[in-house]
């Protein structure tokens, strides 16, 4: 087995990277670089040889042009051998580039069945795309039913993007009853990872009693985040 350093550690962390943060790959950066350029190779054989971490790495390393030179094209390629092979990661990330046309063409039916995919095995971000296409009507019937399961789903394990959408459900009763209460509850608790959030908390807030506000806050407080995984 390669040492904790070596190349599997490294494709492992690439293949969970969420590479549309900016302030995550920003961060994770200089690890790539101090290390990639000792591994690539690595990954590079590995993924050739059909393991799906490997791949779904090699994805990641070719979308943000770390080692190897930028190109969308070939990270779609090596996301679609990974995710074919079930990897949950490499479903979502190709599912965003489906939804975006970035490397492929604009498919947002192709985006839904690869969120789909990886929904199923619990993965927050494509829980919560899946919610957004649901929401939109983009690739699925418009369904806001849909779009708050999904978006609770990936809420419950602290998507702040999820949580925030669940909240404007919430206040509008979208696909849920009205609850001005939850609502407050899902856009503060969004609001608590992103101060952009906190608009909506606030707007809701308006049309509460302190009664309502104090008992959303304590359902706030006492709130903790799901896993995805069954033990």
């Amino acid at each position: 087995a390669a040492e904790p350093e070596g190349w599997q550690a490294l494709a492992q962390r690439l293949c969970k990277l969420q590479w549309w943060d900016d302030r995550e790959t920003a961060a994770f950066e200089p690890v790539v670089r101090d290390r990639s350029t000792r591994h690539v190779a690595d990954i590079e054989r590995q993924a050739t040889a059909g393991l799906a971490v490997a791949q779904c790495a090699l994805g990641t390393l070719y979308e943000e042009g770390w080692g190897v030179q930028q190109d969308n094209t070939q990270a779609a390629a090596w996301w679609r051998k990974a995710a074919e092979q079930g990897a949950a990661g490499a479903q979502t990330n190709l599912g965003l580039l489906y939804h975006f046309g970035l490397g492929v063409p604009q498919d947002y039916a192709q985006a839904a069945a690869w969120y789909r995919k990886a929904a199923e095995q619990g993965n927050a971000m494509a829980q919560y795309n899946l919610g957004v296409l649901y929401a939109d009507g983009q690739g699925v019937p418009q369904d806001y039913g849909q779009a708050a399961a999904w978006y609770r789903k990936a809420a419950e394990q602290g998507n702040a993007m999820a949580q925030n959408n669940l909240g404007v459900l919430y206040n509008k009763g979208r696909g849920v009853p009205q609850d001005f209460v939850l609502a407050y509850v899902w856009a503060s608790l969004a609001a608590s990872q992103n101060s952009e959030y906190a608009e909506l908390r606030d707007l809701i807030a308006q049309k509460m009693t302190p009664q309502q506000i104090a008992e959303a806050q304590r359902l706030a407080r006492e709130w903790k985040p799901k896993t995805s995984a069954s033990p």
